[in-house]
């Protein structure tokens, strides 16, 4: 194959963009049925699809805010205003929100880490079909991708799981990056 110097150059410079910064617009139906094809075509073993999609976009950002907020006044009866009304804004102000859900089959052939690493590569596929057109993303997990009540509120059903929430819209920031580890510190070769 030939070198790719967009794509490589891309890769080694990719930083998310957090919510906060992610303003509208978002993608249209069109970029983003493309953003879902690329987002979903990944490594999956044994074609198991184990993983599903939930948007969350529009005025139902701010539906699913106030239902957040409810779950966590039932969880934490003393949260005050503030606290709620953070809740109330997890999906804003990012205009489209993917949520990624890790939904295992039975497999003999791949087993359920292998599944779950397949619906980690949705999460960032999806994040890098957005820059792919101009938007910016952010991959995150948050309490409700780990409260019951919250997942099943969010569409989550019997034995799923949400592995990320990503988050996506036009920049307002252009993100400096961080610091990163020298390979030295991550890389080392197997010796006999």
């Amino acid at each position: 194959m030939p070198v790719n110097a967009a794509l490589r150059d891309y890769l080694k410079t990719r930083r998310s963009v957090g919510i906060a910064f992610l303003r509208e617009p978002g993608p249209n139906a069109q970029e983003l049925n493309e953003i879902l094809t690329i987002g979903t075509r990944v490594p999956d073993h044994g074609k198991l699809t184990p993983w599903r999609l939930i948007l969350i976009e529009g005025d139902d950002r701010i539906k699913v805010g106030e239902k957040l907020a409810e779950i966590a006044r039932r969880n934490n009866p003393a949260l005050d205003e503030p606290g709620l009304e953070m809740e109330r804004r997890q999906f804003l102000p990012a205009p489209l929100t993917i949520g990624v859900i890790f939904s295992p089959r039975q497999s003999t052939k791949a087993p359920e880490f292998e599944q779950l690493l397949s619906a980690g590569n949705v999460c960032f596929n999806l994040v890098n079909a957005a820059f792919a057109f101009g938007y910016a993303a952010t991959w995150v997990t948050r309490w409700f991708g780990f409260d019951t009540a919250a997942q099943q509120m969010l569409g989550a059903r019997g034995g799923e799981r949400f592995v990320g929430f990503v988050h996506i819209g036009t920049p307002a920031i252009t993100p400096d990056d961080r610091e990163r580890p020298t390979l030295e510190q991550v890389v080392s070769r197997w010796r006999s």
